[in-house]
């Protein structure tokens, strides 16, 4: 069960990382608006709230699992800002984007797999 329950946290934090990265959507929307016209104030109201809501559940997270587990999942923000870049801004994936993209996932997969044995060998030990 408490397996499970990780799991589920580690979802919503990916979930929450990938509303996180769209902030950066927004910013590159108003940066190509007038300063303080409509559409700049809205993109800069859309930052502002999604920054609030990442802030509120990044606190429930850190809750939830270490520091450091979370803080080394926030990476993956990267691979999200490639795919919007494709899907909202017809950019360009080039092969360095993609083995930096790979670099970053294996990065988050071995420290989570790592911090795993970490708790496995505390539990053994606790016995």
């Amino acid at each position: 069960m408490k397996q499970r329950k990780k799991l589920f946290v580690l979802l919503g934090l990916h979930i929450m990382l990938m509303f996180f990265s769209m902030s950066g959507i927004a910013s590159k929307l108003a940066a190509g608006e007038k300063f303080l016209s409509p559409k700049f104030i809205l993109y800069y109201g859309v930052i502002i709230g999604l920054l609030g809501v990442y802030a509120i559940v990044w606190q429930q997270i850190i809750k939830r699992i270490p520091l450091t587990t979370a803080y080394a999942n926030r990476a993956v923000t990267i691979v999200w800002g490639i795919i919007w870049g494709v899907l909202f801004f017809h950019e360009n994936v080039t092969p360095l984007k993609v083995i930096g993209a790979v670099i970053v996932i294996v990065g988050v997969v071995l420290f989570a797999t790592a911090d795993e044995g970490e708790e496995e060998a505390k539990d053994g030990s606790e016995s």
